[in-house]
C-alpha cells in the first residue's frame, strides 16, 4: 500500500473541494492511503512537495489547485512556473500527478473539477499512481 501526499493550493475553495474529492476517491479506490496539506498558492506546490519528499514518508504526490486567467500577466507566470516546478521534480524521480487547473474562467474550472465530468483531481491521482508503478518497475 502506498502513502500519497496531496498538496493543495486552497484559493478557490469550492473548486478545490471538487478536485480533492476526485483525488481522494481515486487513491482510496486503488487501495492506498493519503494525507492532505495546504499551501498559499500554486507556486508553492512544487516547493512543498520537494520538502515533503525529503521526509521519505510519501510514495507519490498530487498537486491540486486552480489558476484562472485574470487581467494581468500573473496567470502565465503561475501556470507556467508551477507546471515547470512539478516537471523538474518528476524528472528527479518523484511520482507526481499534476492536478493544477489553468483555465480561462470558472465555468471551465468547474467542468474539469467535477467528478461526473472531467474529474481532473481523480486523473491527477491516477497519474501519480501510474508514475509510482513505473518507478517501481524500473527500480527492479
Amino acid at each position: 500500500m502506498a502513502h500519497i501526499l496531496i498538496v493543495e493550493a486552497r484559493f478557490y475553495t469550492h473548486l478545490n473541494d471538487l478536485l480533492l474529492e476526485g483525488a481522494r476517491a481515486a487513491i482510496e479506490q486503488a487501495g492506498h492511503s493519503h494525507e492532505t496539506i495546504t499551501v498559499p498558492g500554486a507556486l508553492e506546490i512544487p516547493g512543498a512537495i520537494a520538502l515533503a519528499a525529503e521526509s521519505d514518508r510519501y510514495d507519490a504526490f498530487v498537486g491540486i489547485g486552480v489558476v484562472i486567467r485574470g487581467e494581468t500577466y500573473h496567470f502565465e507566470i503561475v501556470a507556467g512556473e508551477s507546471a515547470r516546478g512539478l516537471m523538474a521534480l518528476s524528472m528527479d524521480g518523484l511520482a507526481i500527478g499534476n492536478g493544477i487547473l489553468t483555465t480561462e474562467n470558472e465555468a471551465q474550472a468547474l467542468t474539469r473539477a467535477r467528478r461526473d465530468e472531467k474529474d481532473k483531481g481523480g486523473e491527477a491521482a491516477k497519474a501519480a499512481l501510474a508514475m509510482l508503478a513505473l518507478r517501481e518497475r524500473f527500480a527492479r
